[in-house]
């Protein structure tokens, strides 16, 4: 079969850009953050094994400006990955599958995942009495 000079699968060219699109890309970018996330945390763990004088550079690195932008950028992508996460278990069951509740249930998970993570550091700010 001769394909001439067209592509032999769907390319971005393609595609129109669309919601559910930028959500499912998110979804997977997420899922890389997290696994960065999970490394710092490790590095965290490892310094508090290691001694006092570990853990107090890498404490004094998550209390700065950078590391709590970091962790709540990571507070935002475990919310959203878990919320993505929840939508596609109900994706599963067959239902939300036409395009009007697939776009209604992604603006659902973009949303509360700022609402969940804003309460998140709201409670965490509460109960420590600082941040």
């Amino acid at each position: 079969m001769n394909t001439g000079d067209r592509p032999l699968s769907p390319h971005l060219q393609v595609y129109r850009f669309q919601w559910t699109m930028a959500l499912s890309i998110l979804h997977r970018a997420t899922g890389v953050a997290l696994a960065a996330g999970a490394l710092m945390l490790v590095c965290w763990l490892v310094a508090l094994a290691d001694g006092p004088e570990a853990f107090a550079a890498v404490q004094n690195f998550l209390v700065s400006w950078f590391g709590r932008l970091l962790l709540f950028g990571w507070t935002w992508s475990l919310i959203y990955h878990l919320l993505a996460g929840l939508r596609h278990l109900v994706w599963d069951t067959g239902t939300g599958l036409s395009l009007p509740a697939a776009q209604a249930s992604g603006y659902i998970v973009a949303v509360g995942s700022v609402v969940f993570t804003i309460l998140v550091w709201a409670a965490a700010y509460q109960a420590l009495g600082r941040l």
